[in-house]
């Protein structure tokens, strides 16, 4: 198990919802629960404008984005045609009711992206 690392338990995710992950470096990553209780692992942003997948909707095996409603496969991180792009999605290993990550994409994966900024950034003036 050196390999990965225990994130919560199972029933710590909501049925249909989701939970974000904040790793030491790069963005938080969105780990999804669905009615199976499958679980799924996208690093918490929208291939399309970086909305915010953990605070999307969850149904069968994908996720809208809030912001414009874009489907994400859970399982890929790829939109649904019509629209094209992919977020990256990580390994999920379930264990006796216990969610685990791997660690070197915890530690590696996509850390490089940077989070949307939500609009434009003004200077303070010098007083």
């Amino acid at each position: 198990m050196n390999d990965w690392t225990r994130i919560c338990r199972l029933q710590d995710i909501p049925v249909l919802g989701s939970r974000r992950v904040q790793r030491p470096a790069g963005m938080d990553v969105a780990l999804f629960r669905n009615a199976e209780d499958e679980v799924f692992a996208l690093l918490d942003r929208c291939p399309h404008k970086g909305g915010p997948l953990s605070q999307g909707i969850v149904f069968g095996n994908s996720v809208a984005c809030p912001l414009h409603n874009w489907t994400i496969g859970l399982g890929n991180g790829c939109a649904r045609e019509p629209d094209e792009g992919c977020t990256p999605a990580f390994q999920v290993k379930l264990d006796g009711g216990e969610v685990f990550l791997l660690r070197a994409e915890l530690e590696t994966l996509a850390v490089d992206l940077v989070a949307p900024v939500a609009g434009p950034k003004i200077p303070i003036a010098a007083a």
